[in-house]
């Protein structure tokens, strides 16, 4: 298939690159374009902007839009609904709130071009084994886009989930999971990092992919990451969020489902960037109140 794909970054460009290794013609548009060595990987063709992107696809048209999250992604929409014509389709990629997929949708339909939502797992891993999709839209579109689909993920990686939305009401779901999987993963290890043992952060990591019920790929990432560097310092504690998680607890609420571990995770990534908490001043100041308790002066 041809196809055009707006936004060349880490996620964006391996795709066009994964593609066009599937047999693909892609048509891509980034605002800051990769140098040239990067577009000679990616094989794709590279244009000067959104309008010169439309007129080298033929009817009916198909866009996937890798830009960032949020009004981003709206501007891009808007630019390509005054472009296309009826029975083109936009398919966001990225990580936008199902709630916005409905309302684009619904914007998009008078001028009869179709619109759908792919929640993109996979990250900078997904040009070597493939990226996990859960698609929503229009039945009729899912399967006409299924080839690009088909190389984009590996055997059994993508879904059709329903309706526009459903596709990243899924991956926003995903997302909120993941968080209280590293969260785990992160308190289990600190425990171990501070106990009276020597032990090997690394090798444990390792040994509990095999065979372990707790085993799989964030952990496989882990023993990565402690084999470069076992004491992590040249991180410095700061963990930011990129929106999935928030809404995942505000759709909990919204239903009365209770998420008590998705929703902590996200305050401990809050928590993560306060390098002096008044909170926890607070805390220290009430203690020494009540039961005269020590405390550490600044």
């Amino acid at each position: 298939m041809r196809i055009g794909m707006i936004g060349l970054g880490k996620m964006g460009g391996n795709m066009a690159q994964r593609l066009t290794q599937g047999g693909h013609e892609v048509i891509g548009f980034d605002s800051y374009p990769p140098d040239a060595t990067r577009v000679q990987e990616m094989k794709a063709t590279l244009v000067k902007d959104l309008a010169g992107l439309v007129a080298q696809l033929q009817a009916p048209r198909t866009v996937w839009i890798m830009v960032p999250s949020g009004k981003p992604t709206q501007d891009t929409v808007d630019a390509l609904a005054k472009l296309l014509s009826p029975g083109d389709l936009i398919i966001d990629g990225g990580n936008s709130r199902f709630t916005d997929d409905i309302a684009r949708a619904e914007a998009l339909k008078p001028k009869g071009i179709h619109y759908m939502d792919a929640g993109t797992s996979g990250g900078i891993w997904g040009l070597k084994v493939g990226y996990c999709l859960m698609v929503g839209g229009q039945k009729e579109d899912f399967q006409r886009v299924e080839p690009i689909l088909k190389t984009l993920a590996p055997p059994e990686g993508y879904l059709y989930c329903g309706e526009v939305g459903s596709g990243h009401f899924v991956k926003m779901v995903h997302n909120g999971i993941e968080y209280a999987m590293m969260q785990g993963y992160a308190e289990g290890f600190e425990i171990m990092q501070a106990s009276r043992y020597p032990l090997d952060l690394a090798a444990i990591a390792k040994l509990w992919m095999q065979g372990s019920v707790v085993r799989s790929w964030l952990l496989d990432l882990t023993a990565n990451a402690l084999e470069k560097d076992p004491g992590l310092e040249h991180l410095q504690p700061w963990v930011e969020d990129s929106g999935e998680g928030r809404w995942t607890v505000e759709e909990s609420i919204n239903t009365a489902v209770p998420a008590p571990v998705i929703g902590l995770s996200l305050m401990m990534r809050f928590r993560s960037r306060q390098e002096n908490s008044f909170g926890a001043r607070m805390l220290a100041a009430m203690r020494q109140q009540f039961g005269g308790h020590a405390v550490k002066p600044k």
